[in-house]
């Protein structure tokens, strides 16, 4: 089931074209255009594939914190292994450990082709809303 998340206009979200194809706290996958998210160069751009990683990742710790907690990246490292031109790439965020206070997945980014062009790691806090704070919490990011 692909879910495309119309709740988020106006944010990165929207702006790289990232659809979500499959979300659990265990796993999730999306993909983004290469077009539109490309460096000077034409290939995509490494910081367009790191906002993909973050999004999987922080969505998934979101998921994992539950009701009542938030997620706050505190994390996140990538290796650029090749370069990408056109089509989608897909992303996807495989928990490495969910605990009670941090959550950290692997993504792997590849191309149409299956091939390897990007690793990253992100690890988010997890901790309770602080009452009365208006977003869930203070400070870092969750998608």
């Amino acid at each position: 089931m692909r879910l495309v998340l119309d709740s988020v206009p106006g944010t990165l979200i929207e702006r790289l074209g990232i659809e979500f194809v499959e979300v659990s706290a265990e796993r999730l996958v999306a993909t983004m255009p290469v077009a539109g998210n490309t460096q000077p160069y034409g290939l995509l751009h490494g910081g367009a594939s790191v906002a993909l990683a973050e999004t999987l990742g922080s969505f998934g710790a979101m998921l994992a914190a539950g009701e009542g907690r938030v997620a706050v990246g505190v994390d996140i490292n990538a290796t650029h292994h090749r370069g990408a031109r056109a089509g989608r790439v897909t992303g996807t965020a495989t928990a490495v450990s969910l605990g009670r206070t941090l959550a950290s997945y692997e993504v792997v980014v590849t191309d149409d082709a299956g091939r390897r062009l990007c690793t990253a790691r992100i690890t988010c806090l997890l901790r309770d809303v602080v009452p009365g704070a208006s977003g869930g919490g203070s400070g870092g990011s969750a998608g």
